[in-house]
């Protein structure tokens, strides 16, 4: 009788002891846990915001390495073209092989533009346009604007130095579109840094107030568990010292 008396008692205090958690179901704490639970779900969504924002981050570090690149090509188209424009001592022949050397540097502008892909997507092409990114709690967020780097957006195109009236100004409007794209990339990975921070803070603290609400405080379960168990045990004995006392008088009554 003692040891199911005591088992029935302090049996909710093992569950949480071997849990580790005050709030195991909702008989327990039925608001708490409700509670709980919508922390909890907060807490993930930060989580998975935090690792939508870093995939984010990463691809636009992919944009701006192939932008890079593309920059070094037209530095060297620039190059060539100040090379082609001293006509004083270049003639066809020259101007044929400087062109070769051009064509090849925009073929690799637009491979670049056309190949950089990040997990299947196009990124510089222009078919990207705006890219959504869910990286608050609730699936809200930002959205990431890639550039279009190929040769006809650049305005580089039809760029031929052998027709001896060539405008270099054209590669110089290609390197500032290519330098603004960078330098908007740059400014958007910043900002998915922030948005990075603060969900990591925001998760951390809505994890800590879903484990005051939640979690077990082992030192005052087991103070509890103890206190509990001496207490049925004196109360046991009483009832025992109760019912002996009782048994006499019965006995008492039957002389």
């Amino acid at each position: 009788m003692s040891i199911t008396g005591i088992g029935r008692l302090t049996s909710p205090y093992y569950q949480q002891l071997s849990t580790g958690k005050k709030i195991n179901s909702a008989a327990d704490d039925a608001a708490g846990l409700a509670i709980a639970e919508k922390l909890l779900r907060q807490s993930n969504g930060y989580d998975v915001g935090t690792r939508n924002a870093a995939t984010a981050s990463d691809m636009l570090k992919v944009s701006d390495g192939a932008l890079s690149s593309i920059t070094d090509s037209l530095q060297r188209i620039r190059e060539l073209g100040l090379q082609a424009g001293n006509t004083a001592i270049y003639g066809p022949d020259e101007l044929d092989s400087i062109q070769q050397e051009i064509d090849q540097l925009k073929d690799q502008i637009s491979s670049v533009a056309s190949n950089t892909q990040f997990n299947g997507k196009n990124l510089l092409d222009g078919s990207a346009g705006g890219l959504h990114v869910a990286s608050g709690p609730d699936g809200s967020g930002s959205t990431l604007q890639m550039p279009n780097s190929t040769l006809e957006q650049l305005g580089i195109a039809d760029f031929d130095v052998r027709s001896g009236n060539f405008d270099l100004s054209a590669i110089d409007k290609a390197l500032d579109m290519v330098s603004g794209s960078r330098s908007s990339l740059g400014a958007q990975s910043n900002a998915l840094d922030h948005v990075m921070n603060f969900n990591q803070y925001a998760s951390y603290n809505t994890t800590a107030s879903r484990s005051r609400i939640e979690d077990l405080d082992y030192g005052k379960a087991v103070s509890d568990l103890k206190k509990n168990q001496i207490l049925e045990e004196y109360r046991l004995h009483m009832q025992k010292k109760q019912n002996e006392e009782f048994g006499r008088v019965i006995q008492l009554y039957q002389f």
